[in-house]
């Protein structure tokens, strides 16, 4: 089970950079500096896109529309801090 424990921490800690380096490069594109037409720039874009997508369409039609604001981003990595907490509180269960 300390296997299992650890297989959950490493996928939601690789989820949380992820999560991390897509709102970091929204906010970047956002403020326009950085060009996200630029081929390099647009295929990291465009993957952690794909990546993060199927995560936040779930949250995108709970949530309440906000006209200019995706609170999706906000909702994912709440749930992710969230369940990473959980994790490491109740660590003890893995290693029994």
């Amino acid at each position: 089970m300390q296997s299992f424990y650890e297989i959950l921490m490493f996928v939601l800690n690789v989820a949380y950079f992820i999560m991390i380096i897509h709102i970091i490069m929204s906010w970047l594109i956002s403020f326009q500096v950085i060009n996200p037409y630029q081929p390099t720039i647009g295929q990291i874009w465009n993957g952690l896109n794909r990546l993060l997508e199927p995560i936040y369409a779930p949250i995108r039609r709970v949530l309440p529309n906000t006209p200019g604001i995706d609170l999706a981003p906000l909702v994912a990595f709440i749930i992710l801090i969230a369940l990473r907490i959980i994790l490491t509180n109740n660590a003890a269960f893995f290693y029994s």
